[in-house]
């Protein structure tokens, strides 16, 4: 029997990406009967499906978010390999953020991967990504371009400590994503030798108190509004980036305005949002993540999901590949 081509059985809709025998979607955008969930980011994760598979600390994410048990008719936690309607379906991680997943799909004798986000830096509050070697694999392009290079999240980590003792008298107030970005930002900075109190806005707080649940240790964290008079000075603060030149920001003493993400590796982006200290913290691969994982999946297929697709697609051509833009519709980065 011939083994038939990917397309043929799994292929982008209105809602999102349709494996047709499995009847199932990944990562849809909206409500459909079957979903299987890469992570909890909400341009992934949404509410109002019927039946949701995806890992535990996903769904214990997606309960957060969206209104506890009410967010999906049914959820299932991956705990082991399984057949849905004859498709083979694993979940691996992904090392994007806590409970992260590559959607692995097997059906007669061709395999798929959906990698969702993912990143291969190593990050102390997920597991890290895992291989797979595939037919087709579906890859994200956030920073699908040669320029971006990230720089090891370790070193930003002791530039970040090293400028709170050269400014003892400021407040560091850091820009980081809710979900992923400020935890892992948290972790890295006790591993840094940062043992102080970190304070945070209020909308950081719910989901630090979910990882540490799950079993991410944080370390003594704070509200800012709980914070005694002259506290913050000399204090890391995280907040929403939304929150950095804000009204709510004014309180800080002289602060030194940071932002972690990929995205600072721009100089125009760090200006643009006034940033003194950008970090370059990305929770994606850069290019040549990117470029690598492409080589080491040995898939003759490669299709782009999100972010810069064209220099991507160019460059799976130059790499002897097959590349496809898919230009799914609703997939904006959550964040970096």
């Amino acid at each position: 029997m011939l083994t038939p081509h990917p397309e043929t059985w799994i292929y982008p809709t209105e809602r999102g990406l349709f494996c047709e025998p499995g009847q199932f979607f990944i990562d849809p955008h909206a409500a459909v009967d079957r979903a299987i969930i890469t992570h909890g980011h909400g341009d992934h994760a949404r509410s109002g499906h019927g039946h949701v598979l995806a890992s535990a600390e996903t769904i214990a994410i997606m309960k957060q978010r969206y209104g506890g048990e009410e967010a999906a008719g049914a959820f299932q936690a991956y705990a082991e390999p399984m057949t849905v309607n004859g498709v083979g379906v694993s979940l691996k991680p992904a090392g994007h953020i806590l409970g992260s997943c590559q959607i692995v799909l097997d059906w007669q004798g061709a395999r798929v991967v959906i990698s969702g986000d993912y990143k291969r830096s190593p990050d102390p509050t997920c597991r890290p990504f895992e291989l797979v070697p595939c037919d087709l694999f579906v890859t994200e392009a956030t920073f699908g371009l040669p320029v971006f290079r990230h720089e090891p999240a370790e070193k930003e980590a002791k530039r970040l400590i090293a400028s709170l003792a050269d400014n003892a008298d400021r407040t560091h107030l850091l820009g980081v994503y809710g979900l992923g970005k400020c935890q892992r930002m948290i972790v890295l900075a006790r591993e840094a030798g940062y043992d102080r109190p970190i304070y945070l806005h209020g909308a950081l707080i719910g989901l630090c108190a979910l990882y540490e649940k799950l079993g991410i240790a944080l370390g003594d964290i704070r509200p800012v509004a709980d914070a005694e008079p002259g506290a913050l000075i000399g204090a890391l603060v995280m907040c929403p980036p939304a929150s950095l030149n804000d009204r709510w920001s004014r309180r800080m003493a002289d602060p030194v305005t940071c932002f972690a993400s990929g995205w600072m590796r721009v100089r125009g982006r760090a200006r643009q949002r006034g940033v003194e200290l950008p970090l370059v913290v990305s929770d994606h691969c850069d290019w040549p993540e990117l470029l690598t994982t492409i080589e080491e999946t040995g898939a003759g297929e490669i299709w782009v999901t999100h972010g810069r697709e064209d220099a991507l697609v160019h460059q799976i051509g130059k790499m002897g590949r097959r590349g496809r833009a898919l230009a799914l519709v609703g997939f904006e980065d959550e964040g970096d």
